[in-house]
């Protein structure tokens, strides 16, 4: 099972890094908390549409885009577990 929270970190944090920003930044401009932006981007929360959206804004990254990258990354990942049975076990356990 592929956790959709881990991908969207990972795509939020590559924006992030692409800007050569640092969480202090971004959360400042999304007005978020800097501990709650990192565990987004660690997969450790579930984000809301709302908080979502505040960060799209302060990396001034269109949320389809967003959402586009994730469900590339998401697609890929499912195919390798489909390709391979046993890596779906591992990814599951790294997840934890």
């Amino acid at each position: 099972m592929v956790l959709v929270r881990g991908l969207l970190g990972d795509v939020l944090r590559r924006k992030r890094l692409r800007q050569g920003r640092t969480l202090r930044e971004v959360s400042a401009d999304a007005r978020v908390s800097l501990g709650y932006l990192s565990e987004v981007e660690r997969g450790q929360k579930e984000a809301s549409s709302e908080l979502l959206a505040a960060i799209c804004m302060a990396l001034d990254v269109p949320l389809s885009t967003v959402f586009a990258e994730v469900s590339e990354d998401l697609a890929r990942e499912e195919a390798l577990v489909l390709a391979h049975p046993t890596i779906e076990a591992e990814v599951v356990a790294s997840a934890a």
